[in-house]
C-alpha cells in the first residue's frame, strides 16, 4: 500500500501543501476554520501520519526535551522529573531523562547524546558544570536551563530556576532552635559536594547562619553524609549510637532525614521526645514517616513550568535582565511532628 503524503492530503482537501503544513504544525500562519476542518477531515480519511523525523531534520529540532538528573531513584528528582514531564506535555513535548549518577563524565555523555538527537532544549540538574560540559553546550549552541542548581556567577547566557535554599534551611533550623534545643547538628553533603552553587551547600549555609544568629557554635556539628536514605541510615546509626548524640538534626535532604528516622527507631530513640529531626524537599513520603517529617517545601510544579517555558521560548530567554534569567521560588516550612510540634 502506497504511503499517504502531504500532497495527497492537499489534493483531497482542495488546498496547498503549505496550508496542510500550517494545520499540522498549528502555524506559523493562521488557517480559516472551514479550511482547517477540510484538511483535518482529509487527514482522517486518508490515515495520514506526519513524518516527525523529516520534520525534525528540516527544523533542526524535535519535539523532545532532554533532562539530566543526578539520580531519579531519589524521590526529589523523581518528583521533579514528573513535574517537568507534565509541563512539557502541556506544550506538546516529550521528555527524555538521563541519570548522571553524580558523575561528570556521565553528565557529558548524556549532553552529547541528547544534543545529537536535536532535542528542543535541555533541562539540567547538575552538580556544577565542568569546562567539558560547557564546551559541549557551546558547540551545539544548545538551549539549556539549569534547574535546582544555580551557576556560581550568572553570565549573560545562564538561565536557571531555583528555590530559596539558604532561606529555607534557615527557617527549618530556627524552628528547631525555637523548641529550646541546645543546638542543631547538620547532615550536609559528601566531601565531593561543590563548595558553591550546589543546593545542599546552600542548605548547610542556611543552617550555619541560623546557628550563628542564635549564638550557637557550629564547630564539630556538621557531618558529611550521602544524599540517599540507605547510606544516611548507616551513618546515623554511628552518630546516634555514640556518646555525643545531638538533641536535634537538620538534614540537607528528606532522604537523609528518612534514614535518620529509621536509625533512631532501630536504636529505640524516641522522636521527637529524645531527638528532633527536620529535612528539606518535602517529598511525598515525608508525610508518611513515623513520626511525620517536618521539612522545607518548594513549588516543584511552578519550577518545572518555568524551566520548560525558559527552554522553549526564545522571547523569554532573550530577556536582558538577570532577574528574568534567574527565577527563584520561595521556600516554606511544612511543620509536622518530627520537630516536636503536636
Amino acid at each position: 500500500m502506497a504511503k499517504v503524503t502531504r500532497d495527497d492530503v492537499a489534493r483531497l482537501a482542495g488546498t496547498s501543501t503549505a496550508v496542510v503544513s500550517y494545520v499540522i504544525n498549528n502555524g506559523p500562519r493562521p488557517v480559516a476554520p472551514a479550511t482547517r476542518e477540510r484538511v483535518l477531515a482529509a487527514i482522517k480519511e486518508l490515515g495520514y501520519r506526519p513524518d516527525r523525523v523529516a520534520q525534525a531534520m528540516a527544523s533542526r529540532r524535535t519535539d523532545l526535551i532532554g533532562m539530566i538528573v543526578p539520580d531519579a531513584r531519589q524521590p526529589f528528582f523523581a518528583e521533579m522529573s514528573h513535574a517537568v514531564e507534565q509541563a512539557a506535555a502541556d506544550r506538546g513535548k516529550m521528555v527524555l531523562v538521563g541519570n548522571s549518577d553524580y558523575l561528570h563524565e556521565r553528565e557529558v555523555h548524556y549532553l552529547r547524546a541528547f544534543l545529537g538527537m536535536r532535542v528542543s532544549g535541555l533541562i539540567l540538574v547538575s552538580q556544577g558544570l565542568t569546562a567539558q560540559a560547557a564546551a559541549e553546550i557551546d558547540a551545539w549552541d544548545a538551549r539549556v536551563v539549569l534547574l535546582h542548581e544555580r551557576p556560581e556567577a550568572m553570565t549573560a547566557d545562564d538561565v536557571a530556576v531555583v528555590t530559596d535554599d539558604i532561606g529555607g534551611a534557615q527557617l527549618a533550623t530556627r524552628h528547631l532552635l525555637e523548641h529550646g534545643y541546645a543546638y542543631v547538628a547538620c547532615l550536609g553533603g559528601t566531601e565531593d559536594t561543590p563548595l558553591t552553587g550546589d543546593p545542599v551547600t546552600d542548605h548547610v549555609e542556611g543552617w550555619r547562619r541560623a546557628m550563628q544568629e542564635a549564638g550557637r557554635s557550629t564547630e564539630g556539628r556538621l557531618f558529611h553524609a550521602p544524599f540517599n536514605r540507605y547510606d544516611a541510615y548507616q551513618l546515623a546509626l554511628t552518630l546516634l549510637g555514640g556518646p555525643d548524640r545531638p538533641p536535634a538534626i537538620f538534614c540537607a535532604t528528606d532522604d537523609q532525614a528518612i534514614g535518620v528516622l529509621r536509625a533512631a527507631r532501630e536504636l529505640r530513640i524516641d522522636v521527637p521526645g529524645e531527638l528532633a529531626v527536620a529535612g528539606f524537599d518535602d517529598v511525598k513520603e515525608a508525610a508518611l514517616t513515623d513520626p511525620p517529617l517536618t521539612t522545607v517545601a518548594s513549588d516543584r510544579q511552578a519550577m518545572a513550568r518555568a524551566a520548560v517555558d525558559l527552554v522553549l521560548d526564545d522571547g523569554v530567554r532573550a530577556a536582558g535582565s538577570r532577574r528574568e534569567r534567574l527565577r527563584q521560588f520561595p521556600s516554606r516550612l511544612t511543620v509536622r511532628r518530627s520537630c516536636g510540634c503536636d
